[in-house]
């Protein structure tokens, strides 16, 4: 079950990429993350109630859910769409795999836990893996001048969005502590980040304008429904099964589907820097679910006291 999840996890969120694609064009990028997250919560929380499945929650939970819905489905979703501006996706997706390390240090600040060895060397060996991926993508982010403003831009909006995404991590294994599930977090968290969403359009003057071609409406569906009603419930109950360190690394394997999708859509050309790329990427993968540090472990000899 575990590991259905996992690879559900990786690759709906692997191909969102090409379902906010058909949603650029007309549409502000705020705006379209907002009609996201509202049909969203507007499908979920109904059909929860309905069912009887929305657990009891009190004052607390709310509290948390409230910030919840800030970090995972409103403020890092806005750094990120508006990082494209400046930078391509593919060093989005670079940044965005430092959430296994994002997720280590603030399980150590949060939660008190220690580091293990292996999530830093998984996540250095796959990160290592999406940067020659992406390679010639990231050197066309360059030029003789060195990085522009624009580039330093989109990087910290991608460094911001990542934390942004870790700091959900933290507080979704607060939930998960206290028992309550990921579709009943999900469900409130989203309307509350549809809430916090529609109050920055008002504030920055942001007409709700809609596209309703059915190239935008039919991505729209698929990033509300399967990207954040499906992707966001099947990866928030593998925070809550595996933990916040195991579970950041589908951040870094998503990426590999994105890419997979893009030699077909889009003539991505497949390199030699491209395959040791996705050997590291998966390589770290393994070091991830593995048990390593008992290889370390010196073996009792029979008989000895």
């Amino acid at each position: 079950m575990t590991t259905s999840l996992y690879a559900l996890t990786v690759l709906i969120w692997g191909s969102t990429w090409l379902a906010i694609y058909f949603q650029l064009g007309e549409v502000p990028v705020n705006v379209s993350v907002f009609y996201r997250f509202a049909l969203a919560a507007l499908l979920l929380l109904p059909w929860m109630w309905l069912t009887g499945k929305l657990q009891k929650t009190d004052a607390s939970d709310h509290k948390f859910m409230v910030l919840q819905g800030a970090c995972l489905f409103s403020l890092n979703f806005i750094c990120f769409y508006n990082a494209t501006q400046y930078i391509t996706s593919g060093l989005v997706a670079v940044v965005f795999s430092a959430a296994t390390i994002y997720n280590a240090i603030n399980n150590s600040l949060f939660w008190k836990e220690s580091i293990p060895p292996k999530v830093i060397l998984a996540g250095v060996i796959g990160t290592t893996g999406l940067v020659l991926l992406f390679l010639p993508e990231l050197l066309g982010e360059t030029s003789d001048k060195g990085i522009s403003t624009d580039i330093l831009k989109g990087l910290l909006l991608a460094a911001l969005g990542t934390y942004f995404f870790s700091l959900g991590n933290m507080i979704s294994k607060r939930h998960s502590l206290k028992g309550v599930k990921p579709l009943t977090t999900n469900a409130y968290a989203m309307a509350y980040g549809s809430i916090i969403l529609i109050g920055i359009l008002v504030i920055t003057g942001q007409p709700l304008v809609i596209d309703t071609s059915p190239q935008y409406l039919g991505a729209l569906f698929y990033l509300s429904v399967f990207g954040s009603i499906i992707g966001f419930t099947a990866y928030l109950t593998l925070v809550a099964r595996l933990g916040a360190n195991k579970a950041a690394y589908a951040t870094v394997m998503f990426p590999v589907v994105a890419l997979l999708l893009s030699s077909w859509f889009e003539s991505y050309e497949w390199q030699v820097t491209s395959f040791v790329g996705l050997g590291l990427t998966m390589l770290g993968n393994v070091i991830m679910n593995l048990d390593v540090e008992k290889w370390f472990k010196r073996p009792a000899v029979q008989g000895q006291n």
